[in-house]
């Protein structure tokens, strides 16, 4: 079997203090080129110092409504990786119910 190589890749364009102006990504595999975004956040896995590893990036135009509703997002979707990574169910629901507390405070659900 051959292996494949995949390629991510984020764009960044920096303002003069270096703030981002805006970002990027391309995900050719996936059909994904030069997508524009507001916000990422990259957590990559260390296993020589067991520690991970953060990018997280936003313009300066990101609207703080929709960096709440990133963040909601973001951990229902790390509750759900859990789960799957572990098959820790009851983990994995407590995860969930804070997300649930967690949008009921900023008044994100309907």
């Amino acid at each position: 079997m051959t292996a494949k190589k995949s390629k991510i890749q984020f764009d960044v364009l920096l303002d003069e203090n270096k703030i981002p102006e805006s970002l990027s990504w391309s995900a050719k595999d996936g059909g994904i080129e030069n997508q524009p975004t507001k916000a990422f956040m990259l957590a990559v896995w260390d296993s020589v110092a067991q520690e991970s590893l953060r990018i997280d990036l936003w313009t300066k135009d990101m609207p703080v409504d929709e960096m709440k509703l990133f963040f909601h997002q973001t951990l229902v979707a790390m509750a759900d990786t859990y789960q799957r990574a572990t098959d820790d169910d009851k983990m994995a629901d407590t995860m969930r119910d804070f997300c649930d507390y967690f949008a009921e405070k900023l008044n994100l659900k309907n």
